[in-house]
């Protein structure tokens, strides 16, 4: 469709001197194929939307692609060349293959994007897992977009919970991955019940940020265990990192010395009656009781906002920012970014989400009321293999983990982030509604009549394509690349997942209405086109989502 709007495009910039123009879809199909509003000219023309519409209506000039534009109100409504559509769609879809929904938009340009970077201090749980399905999906649609893409993973290795681990592991000997999470929730009861422990935990820290050797290497071996641990699991789901960034080394190298010394220079920070470095941060609208961001312990010890801050720098040097984060750091993150506006920074683009909930509330790792992905995992791919079972009476593992992955992925990454995601199982897994496995079945049906086709005619006549159901089939996929670059525009993948089940649910509409292999040989023809056309773009948007697919299921 590409080449239909450009058209549209090229007319409007010609006759309205307008550079950013955005149309809109008719809400009914048989009132055009796009219309622009005439409202943003009312005010310049000085004429009503109305009479710009009629005005613009009756410069356009017919051609191949577009038939006619017609005044609809305060819009100007296009109507494309129905048989060119597919023509032009179809084609365009089997020459690109893989890159088919890519503008090239990022060609040439560099993003760096941090997601996941939870506290190396147990098992993830699925709540904070959103984090890295988000982040995942937006690397690969970026990358998809022709951007280079670096994906960071920020390991806070020096805070306060890794050094109530090191205090709770003190004298046990081997501790493994598995071990961490019961560690930490121990430790944690330990202080709320004998508060005094707490002064352990600090003294741990400051021993560690005035480089005692032995303490160091507790840290570390914790966080290795931990992180390696934490990437096994997440690598399972396909989502990978090209940078593990450690908060220690803007310790070691002094960089959260460095930046206090240029926080300083904004006249903002100070010491506070607690003998703590503080930013002042009135007047940014932040609606704190206390307007200040603390940098260090009264000790001197740094905190996570100055270690954050110092990671910022330097990761702006490097290109544009990326950050995902939960909707528990949004005042955090204002306060991050006033501080980037005190040094004259440009600020990181953030996604935040909400989180995958429980029936009583949030997951919380402290308290131990959480269900850990690993689990979350096993017991998709237990209920995906049961339902193997059911229907064909055998299990294939590379399926079921197909099938399963795609499901968690798909339940979560089809919300909206800043909504709540209430996950079901029996919903996530069925091969009916908006689940991964529906879409995927879509496409497993698509190369089951392909394979049985054995042999596709590419030189069919896509003219004969003139059902309703086509057409309608059609115009959707032709709908890809302006979705994907929504998508990408808006760093928002359940664009993407959303259009994913309305193709796959138009193309099971028009498959048990229209028959394939079994119509005339030219209808035959290119009706293999439509549908094999349909399974690119269904797998195309799928792997944007991170979820494989399957030939057959």
């Amino acid at each position: 469709m590409d080449e239909f709007k450009e058209l549209i495009l090229n007319f409007l910039k010609k006759e309205t001197n307008l550079e950013n123009i955005e149309l809109e879809i008719p809400p009914n199909p048989e009132m055009g194929d796009y219309a622009f509003p005439c409202f943003v000219l009312a005010r310049e023309w000085k004429k009503s939307p109305n009479e710009i519409a009629i005005e613009l209506g009756k410069k356009f000039k017919p051609s191949g692609l577009i038939t006619s534009a017609k005044a609809v109100g305060p819009y100007l409504n296009f109507f494309v060349n129905k048989n060119k559509i597919a023509e032009t769609t179809i084609k365009e879809i089997l020459k690109q293959k893989e890159k088919y929904g890519s503008s090239g938009m990022g060609k040439g340009k560099k993003v760096l994007l941090e997601h996941t970077s939870i506290n190396p201090n147990a098992s993830p749980h699925v709540g904070r897992a959103r984090n890295a399905l988000i982040g995942d999906s937006i690397v690969r649609i970026l990358k998809f977009q022709g951007y280079k893409v670096e994906t960071h993973y920020f390991v806070n290795d020096v805070g306060k919970q890794i050094a109530m681990l090191v205090l709770g592991a003190e004298g046990k000997k081997n501790v493994a991955f598995k071990d961490l999470l019961r560690i930490y929730i121990e430790i944690n009861k330990k202080i709320e019940e004998n508060p005094e422990l707490e002064k352990q935990v600090l003294v741990l820290l400051n021993k560690l940020e005035k480089g005692d050797k032995t303490t160091r290497k507790k840290f570390e071996k914790i966080v290795k265990t931990c992180v390696k641990g934490q990437t096994e699991i997440l690598s399972e789901l396909g989502i990978r990192y090209n940078f593990f960034d450690y908060e220690s080394k803007y310790l070691w190298d002094k960089k959260t010395d460095e930046t206090l010394k240029r926080l300083e220079k904004t006249g903002k920070l100070f010491i506070d009656g607690f003998n703590r470095w503080v930013m002042d941060q009135k007047g940014y609208g932040l609606g704190m009781k206390i307007p200040v961001l603390v940098m260090t312990r009264g000790d001197g010890t740094s905190l996570y906002p100055l270690r954050d801050i110092a990671y910022n720098l330097d990761k702006l040097k490097k290109g544009e920012n990326i950050v995902i984060l939960g909707e528990d750091q949004k005042l955090y993150q204002e306060q991050i970014a006033a501080v980037l506006k005190e040094l004259e920074l440009k600020l990181p683009r953030v996604v935040h989400y909400s989180f995958v909930l429980l029936q009583e509330g949030k997951m919380s790792t402290r308290k131990g009321n959480l269900v850990l992905l690993e689990d979350f995992m096993r017991e998709a791919v237990n209920k995906a293999s049961d339902e193997l079972r059911k229907r064909y009476n055998k299990i294939d593992e590379k399926s079921a983990k197909a099938i399963a992955y795609g499901a968690v992925k798909y339940g979560i990454l089809r919300v909206s982030p800043e909504k709540n995601v209430i996950f079901d199982w029996e919903q996530a897994l069925s091969f009916e509604g908006e689940t991964s496995p529906y879409i995927q079945y879509a496409y497993a049906r698509i190369s089951s009549i392909l394979k049985k086709a054995k042999k596709i005619n590419q030189k069919a006549d896509l003219g004969l394509l003139k059902e309703k159901g086509e057409r309608e089939l059609v115009k959707l996929m032709s709908n890809f690349t302006e979705t994907v670059t929504k998508a990408t525009n808006d760093l928002r993948p359940h664009l993407i997942a959303n259009y994913l089940y309305s193709l796959a649910q138009k193309f099971n509409e028009y498959y048990h209405s229209h028959q394939v292999l079994k119509a005339d040989e030219k209808t035959r023809g290119a009706r293999l086109l439509l549908i094999n056309a349909a399974g690119q773009v269904i797998k195309n948007g799928l792997n944007l989502l991170g979820i494989g697919v399957l030939e057959r299921m």
